[in-house]
């Protein structure tokens, strides 16, 4: 049976998953750019001519392979939360923000809707990763490379998100100011929500997660 600690978890996972997939719903209709993965997405699901929820599920399917063969100790429970659900989520969240918004917002709209969106992704993106349930599949494809290369994370990373950037590009995907703040300068918002709200938040569940993991190591060295 699952512990009311694992639980939990799964839970701060879920609504990190619907604050951060808000966060790019926000960004999107404002126009200001969403993330590099979500804008192309974006832009190959209207090309395809189908919906950015099942497009964005078959394009983490494919990212879900090389987490099969190379990258298992990345699968998690939220691997597949976030799989299934991030894009679907950006499609209902931007469906009901539309009709608040003007099609042509002016200046002041679109930097209140940037910060707004900009918020919200780095927290729920923070309380995901903080939940510690495994990786999502576009987010597991630098690591993977990172532990079979030796190559400096940062330059995987960005190289990464570079080459959808330009596949949004080709495919007139949603980009802007919020696809680079995205892309490269998130982290110390990210980092700073971790360790000031998030990790307080889950201490006893982070704890006994720790915990119980350092016991089924000791009980396997025992063999």
């Amino acid at each position: 049976m699952l512990d009311g600690y694992y639980v939990r978890r799964i839970f701060w996972a879920l609504v990190g998953i619907a604050v951060l997939s808000l966060g790019s719903a926000v960004l999107r209709v404002g126009q200001v750019g969403v993330d590099p993965y979500t804008a192309a997405n974006i832009g190959i699901s209207n090309t395809l001519g189908i919906d950015l929820g099942t497009y964005q599920l078959i394009s983490n399917a494919v990212l879900f392979i090389p987490m099969l063969l190379w990258g298992r100790q990345y699968i998690g429970i939220g691997s597949i939360m976030n799989m299934i659900l991030v894009g679907y989520f950006v499609q209902w969240f931007s469906t009901w923000l539309d009709p608040y918004f003007s099609d042509n917002p002016a200046a002041w709209q679109k930097m209140i809707m940037f910060a707004i969106g900009i918020t919200f992704f780095c927290y729920g993106a923070s309380l995901y990763m903080t939940s510690a349930l495994g990786n999502s599949p576009y987010d597991a494809v630098a690591p993977i490379i990172v532990d079979h290369s030796k190559m400096p994370y940062r330059a995987v990373r960005t190289c990464q998100d570079l080459v959808f950037v330009v596949l949004a590009v080709i495919f007139h995907g949603t980009i802007g100011a919020g696809t680079v703040v995205t892309a490269f300068f998130t982290g110390p918002l990210i980092e700073t929500f971790t360790e000031k709200v998030n990790k307080p938040l889950m201490r006893k569940d982070l704890t006994a997660a720790s915990a119980k993991k350092s016991r089924v190591v000791m009980g396997r060295s025992h063999f």
